[in-house]
């Protein structure tokens, strides 16, 4: 076999080799971007900005934000209900005579949920979701669920005076809206104690 034959053949195996490496680069794109494709996006979907919702409550002139300092036994009460405290020493919420706004967030599945609620006379008047960060479950947006937080109260054993309906496939996120609601009903009642 001449120079040029074994030149040629090496040449073609080059190119056999490279066509190869090529396929399996592309093979290896295309399956990247499939399992990208299938994973759950976790994206935060903002649903209402935070700002928005307290100028909602106010008919759009909100008063100074207050804070409301968190002692260690009301900290207590808010881990018996979420599983855990508060953030921060000092809780940040709007006021006027008629109503208190506080803005709170939960761990749902595996990541918070921020949820917005106004409280009048010591009632829930307003729940809604403000962002929401859970790959499935975002349905409890919508007023068939936040709907049913309407009106109601705490009972003196810190649970809410009425059953609230789940959604299948959100079970943890409608059980981490729940013990917001309850932790707004109490942080408003705590609130409303100390301006008396």
């Amino acid at each position: 076999m001449g120079w040029c034959a074994v030149n040629w053949m090496d040449s073609t195996s080059a190119s056999a080799i490279s066509s190869k490496r090529a396929r399996r680069r592309l093979c290896g794109c295309a399956a990247a971007l499939l399992l990208a494709a299938a994973l759950p996006a976790t994206a935060d979907e903002v649903f209402l900005d935070p700002a928005s919702f307290v100028a909602e409550a106010f008919a759009g002139t909100p008063p100074a934000p207050r804070k409301l300092w968190v002692k260690p036994a009301l900290n207590e009460r808010v881990r018996a209900i979420l599983g855990t405290t508060l953030p921060a020493l000092r809780q940040k919420y709007w006021a006027d005579a008629e109503r208190t706004v506080w803005i709170l967030e939960a761990i749902g599945r595996d990541r918070p949920i921020t949820v917005g609620f106004v409280i009048a006379d010591g009632a829930i008047h307003r729940t809604a979701i403000l962002i929401y960060r859970e790959s499935r479950g975002a349905e409890v947006r919508h007023p068939f669920f936040t709907d049913q937080f309407s009106g109601a109260l705490l009972r003196p054993d810190g649970e809410l005076d009425r059953h609230i309906d789940g959604i299948t496939g959100a079970t943890l996120s409608v059980h981490a809206i729940n013990g917001l609601a309850r932790v707004a009903l109490l942080l408003d009642h705590e609130a409303r104690t100390i301006v008396q």
